[in-house]
C-alpha cells in the first residue's frame, strides 16, 4: 500500500510540474499574439481596463494604438512603428501598452471620431490626453510611417508631462 501511494504521488507530481512547465511557456509566448506585428519584444497588455491598471500601478503612460487587420494605412504604420529601434526602446521601457482592434466603451478614447489607425496616451493618473495630437487637424490622432520622428517626440512628451504634473 505505501508503494502504491508513493507511486500515485510521483505521477501527480510528475502531472502538476509539466502542467505547471507548460503554464510557464505558455505565459514566455503570451506577448506575440498581442503583439499582433506592432513589436514582439514589447510586453503588451491585453485589454484597456489592464492597461489602465498597470498605468496607474507602474506610474508609466498608456499608449493606446487603435487599428484593424485590413487597413492598409494601418499596416503601414504598424511596419514603420514596428522597425523604429527608439520607438520600441521606449514601448518596452517606459509605457504601459495596448493595441486595440475594436473600440472601448471609453468615449474619451475617440474625441474625434473612431477612425483608425490612431494613437492616444493616457496618464497614469487615467486622464486620457487629448492634447497629444499628431500633425493632421482632420485626425487628431492619426501617425503615417513617415511621421515616426513626431511619434516619438509625442511619446518623450507623454513621459514629460506625467514628472511635470503629478
Amino acid at each position: 500500500i505505501m508503494l502504491h501511494s508513493t507511486l500515485a504521488l510521483s505521477l501527480l507530481l510528475i502531472a502538476v510540474t509539466s502542467n505547471f512547465a507548460m503554464a510557464i511557456k505558455k505565459e514566455k509566448r503570451a506577448p506575440q499574439t498581442l503583439s499582433r506585428g506592432w513589436g514582439d519584444e514589447i510586453t503588451w497588455v491585453q485589454t484597456y481596463e489592464e492597461g489602465l491598471y498597470q498605468a496607474k500601478k507602474s506610474n508609466k503612460p498608456l499608449m493606446v494604438i487603435h487599428h484593424l487587420e485590413d487597413c492598409q494605412y494601418c499596416q503601414a504604420l504598424k511596419k514603420a512603428f514596428a522597425e523604429n529601434e527608439e520607438i520600441q526602446e521606449m514601448a518596452q521601457n517606459n509605457f504601459i501598452m495596448l493595441n486595440l482592434m475594436h473600440e472601448t466603451t471609453d468615449k474619451n478614447l475617440s474625441p474625434d471620431g473612431q477612425y483608425v489607425p490612431r494613437i492616444m496616451f493616457v496618464d497614469p493618473s487615467l486622464t486620457v490626453r487629448a492634447d497629444i495630437t499628431g500633425r493632421y487637424s482632420n485626425r487628431l490622432y492619426t501617425y503615417e510611417p513617415q511621421d515616426m520622428t513626431f511619434l516619438i517626440e509625442n511619446m518623450k512628451k507623454a513621459l514629460r508631462l506625467i514628472q511635470t504634473e503629478l
